[in-house]
């Protein structure tokens, strides 16, 4: 049977695979030749480098993530948005290790600049609009939502909250009441007392 010809599509895809089986650190061009039954010289025509090869798994993964946050999303808002959000976060990083790892690597510009890029930051704001976050403060909202989903998903991933109680899913609980503690009172929060953050 002849092997389907390769493109550039089925070359990230397969070194998508890799990277959730193995980890990000495994995805080498040779990697992927090997995998695909071809020379790594024969890559050069469907990717740049290695880099590039590494932000088409990065592309994928906000493409997937996007599709999975705007599924959760449908008809919730507010605390239930937040809910539906964060989750499909923790589906994906679950499910995908390899292309979540990718969602967290200092990405190239035709990455960065993706269409899909684009999406995931549209439905952040859609949740965010729901707590009336004022506009100027957007950036600053979406860093503190994005730093504290990605610092328990990657420490869950590394397996950090197996050997103690209570269970994480309590301890999740606990990060999205608090997230919606701090995003409902956004536009009210007074400033830190000068001696306590100068």
């Amino acid at each position: 049977m002849s092997r389907p010809p390769l493109t550039a599509a089925a070359v990230v895809q397969r070194a998508a695979e890799l990277a959730d089986a193995d980890g990000l650190g495994a995805v080498t061009l040779a990697a992927v030749a090997r995998s695909l039954g071809v020379r790594t010289p024969s890559l050069y025509s469907h990717v740049r480098d290695l880099a590039a090869l590494r932000d088409g798994i990065t592309v994928l993964a906000l493409d997937g993530l996007a599709d999975r946050v705007a599924d959760a999303l449908v008809g919730r808002s507010g605390g239930d948005a937040l809910e539906g959000f964060a989750g499909a976060h923790r589906a994906f990083a679950l499910e995908h290790p390899g292309r979540w790892e990718a969602l967290h690597r200092r990405a190239g510009p035709a990455a960065v600049q993706a269409p899909a890029a684009g999406r995931v930051v549209r439905l952040t704001e859609a949740v965010l609009l729901g707590y009336r976050v004022p506009a100027p403060d957007r950036v600053h909202a979406t860093r503190v939502l994005g730093a504290a989903l990605s610092g328990f998903l990657d420490l869950e991933r590394l397996g950090s909250f197996d050997h103690s109680s209570p269970a994480a899913e309590e301890s999740w609980r606990e990060l999205l009441r608090s997230l919606h503690l701090v995003l409902s009172r956004w536009s009210s929060r007074d400033p830190f007392p000068p001696q306590e953050f100068p």
